[in-house]
């Protein structure tokens, strides 16, 4: 490792990994050059440290602000723990960035808490000019006393200030303000930066100490993180781009003084994708021509023509593709599903019908018409928040509609952009609704837009190779990439590819299938001295062979993952254990970001290649990006297969978090092996897989991996007595 370089005084430790050590050096000279960085590193490896200490160095070189940032809570946690061993011995001003809905001490929305500060700050401001005034007014009375006569006259105007000052606090006062935040604006706060930046300190230590104290633990933060070292958030401040301009202005930098790392980066697509999608419901529609009702402005009409005309459309075009599949309407349930609206040679059914269906002086008119009203009634409800006249802020919904209308028809069409509608069922009234939504195909519009004003970025995962399809995907350019393997010793894991029966949709029901592939699960849950993970490719999989688990009676416990459980809770519950397998969904929260370290699991099972629902959706991105990029089926490989291989080699990643872990990783399917390639053809995955990992699969028929097993773990001593017998 070069010695010419100071970030060796943001390592912490005694000492890197041998890799770790190269990744920093790597990382620093590209972020000097001005390069992006692709970073993969196995999980376990030391990459926030890696990608951390020589950000932080270019930063204090150029004057810059780190911000580290991620979608996944333990990684949070895992950035605090590595940033105060940082502060330690290298000491950074370091904050750690939640949004307002989790750090209000009064529970009011993002608008409403907008209101409520300006109306609060006003208040403060005022009594601080009548406090000022009311000097004033003594000074000049004790003049005219002495007899200055230009005194009294100047006294009288100054009465008269106060006597409309005070009708104005009167009135702030009976309006709404924050208590926590006027304390802010009062007390001497040099107490809470003192403590703030005396350690890192967690969102919900920031809340507490300033809930104890009266104060706004949210507003003092961001006074506070104006030129820090180090941030650390979610993805959303840097991806949403409202949300960004905002974050960066409180830090008080410009997007290229900013050097970015993104860990999980591998999510990085489909977060970018969600900030980009925009969405408008049915009831939103309603609620727009409901507001404009009665009101007596004369572009209220036109306005409300426009808005009806799409919201009858949008209304006709989901009942007439509910009508054409009997008995759908009864399967609709409260989670939102899309109904095909997509034509090939012209636009969207949905636009089609607006068209049909509007009458009136103009579409463009009346939206101009709706948008500027839109506005005008906005300001109305802000004021009458302000003044106290309503509890809530009101939210304007006629502009949300008329903004979302224009954008439909603006950039419907475009490229990368693919017209949606979706319907669900209200639980109360069990009516059936409907909402558009322009879906956002190609995340590079958000993520290359973001990267190319930045001063530097560093990618990180364990997962992001092919680098060339990250690269192209994200709008990434001439990055510098870097890829390392596990380091730890290799005599300590295995890897297996098992052949059992290729697991695709139309072959799961097969009984003969079944028994095969739960006698391979069977097999490998009791040759584990311990406990094991088994990743299926949704939760009715994990359902029906957790069932079998159970029903065989081989003497572990079986717990099973569920939507809408804790996760956190069954994770406890299964660590605790010392014999247990836990069965969970591939695309569930418990197959990333989440460490099964040492002995709380030795053993992972991938069971099928879990492949994601392919929907009209993933068709659109398929076809986004096969028109974007060139190549033999980039469509599927893009957006289909390489996530697909990712998401397994993330759920491998959940053993083997030291060099002193011993376990096994085995993925059970025929398409993950090497042999099968000759025959599956296009159905075999194994290439898709890096080559460091293709080198450790070792492929190996169900029957024998006991036998495997049995001699792995029992070569490392690793069983609690006598070893179960084949």
């Amino acid at each position: 490792m070069s010695r010419t370089a100071g970030y060796e005084r943001f390592f912490p430790y005694e000492r890197p990994y041998e890799n770790q050590g190269e990744a920093m050096d790597r990382i620093y000279n590209a972020l000097v050059r001005g390069q992006d960085v692709l970073f993969e590193g196995a999980c376990g490896t030391g990459k926030t440290l890696s990608a951390l200490a020589p950000a932080l160095e270019v930063a204090r070189e150029r004057d810059k602000t780190v911000v580290i940032t991620t979608n996944v809570h333990q990684q949070t946690r895992q950035f605090i723990a590595e940033a105060r061993a940082i502060t330690r011995e290298e000491p950074i001003r370091a904050v750690v960035f939640r949004g307002k809905a989790s750090m209000c001490h009064v529970d009011v929305g993002y608008e409403e808490c907008q209101v409520l500060r300006d109306d609060t700050r006003a208040l403060v401001e005022a009594e601080d000019e009548r406090s000022r005034l009311e000097a004033r007014e003594r000074e000049l009375l004790a003049a005219s006393r002495d007899g200055d006569a230009g005194a009294a006259e100047a006294r009288s105007a100054v009465m008269d200030e106060l006597d409309e000052l005070d009708e104005r606090i009167e009135e702030l006062a009976e309006s709404t303000v924050c208590e926590h935040y006027r304390n802010n604006l009062l007390e001497d706060t040099d107490g809470f930066f003192s403590w703030l930046f005396d350690d890192v300190r967690t969102p919900e230590e920031i809340y507490e100490f300033a809930d104890d104290r009266t104060l706004c633990g949210y507003e003092l933060l961001k006074e506070g993180i104006e030129g820090v070292d180090l941030v650390v958030c979610n993805y959303h401040h840097l991806l949403d781009p409202t949300i960004r301009e905002t974050f960066f202005r409180w830090l008080g930098r410009d997007p290229g003084d900013v050097i970015a790392v993104f860990d999980e980066a591998h999510n990085v697509e489909d977060a970018a994708r969600e900030h980009a999608t925009r969405t408008c419901s049915e009831r939103t529609f309603d609620a727009a021509i409901e507001e404009l009702d009665g009101e007596e402005d004369p572009r209220a009409e036109d306005a409300a023509n426009v808005l009806r005309a799409f919201r009858d459309a949008l209304v006709e075009s989901y009942e007439s593709a509910l009508d054409e599949e009997f008995g759908r309407r009864g399967r609709i349930g409260e989670s939102w599903v899309d109904v095909p609206i997509e034509n090939d040679d012209r636009r969207d059914e949905l636009t089609l019908a607006f068209l049909r269906g509007y009458s009136g002086r103009g579409i463009e008119a009346d939206l101009e018409a709706a948008t500027a009203l839109g506005r005008r009634l906005e300001e109305a409800y802000e004021e009458a928040y302000r003044e106290g006249e309503t509890a809530t802020r009101k939210e304007c919904r006629t502009l949300q509609a008329a903004a979302f209308v224009s954008a439909w028809l603006e950039e419907g069409a475009s490229q990368g952009l693919y017209p949606v509608v979706s319907v669900r069922r209200d639980a109360g009234t069990d009516e059936v609704y409907g909402r558009a939504e322009l879906y956002t195909c190609l995340p590079r519009g958000v993520t290359g837009e973001l990267l190319s004003e930045l001063f530097g970025a560093v990618l990180m995962s364990a997962t992001l190779q092919p680098f060339d399809v990250t690269a192209d995907v994200l709008g990434i350019e001439n990055p510098v990439t870097m890829a390392y393997g596990l380091e730890f010793p290799e005599e300590n894991r295995r890897t297996y590819a098992v052949e059992t029966p290729a697991l695709f949709s139309s072959q799961r029901d097969d009984p003969a299938v079944q028994e095969t592939v739960a006698g391979a699960i069977r097999d490998a849950v009791r040759f584990t001295p311990g406990n094991s993970l088994a990743f299926f490719p949704n939760y009715a999989e994990a359902a029906r062979y957790a069932s079998r688990l159970e029903a065989d009676g081989s003497g572990s416990t079986v717990y099973l993952d569920e939507p809408g459980e804790s996760a956190e809770e069954l994770r406890r519950a299964f660590v605790a254990d010392d014999d247990a397998v836990l069965c969970t969904s591939l695309w569930g929260t418990l197959a990333e970001g989440v460490s099964f370290d040492g002995e709380d699991a030795r053993t992972a099972l991938v069971v099928g290649v879990p492949y994601p629902h392919l929907d009209d959706r993933a068709e659109a991105v398929q076809e986004a990006y096969d028109a974007a990029f060139e190549g033999t089926d980039t469509g599927w490989r893009y957006a289909v297969e390489i996530p697909t291989v990712r998401k397994t080699r993330q759920a491998l990643g959940r053993v083997i978090r030291s060099p002193e872990d011993v376990g096994v990783r085995a993925l059970l399917d025929r398409r993950y092996s090497r042999r099968a390639k000759a025959d599956l053809g296009k159905y075999s995955v194994n290439g898709t897989f890096p080559h460091v990992d293709r080198e450790e699969l070792i492929d190996i028929e169900p029957e024998k991996l006991k036998f495997a097993m049995l001699n792995f773990y029992g070569d490392r001593d690793a069983y609690d007595g006598d070893p179960p017998t084949p």
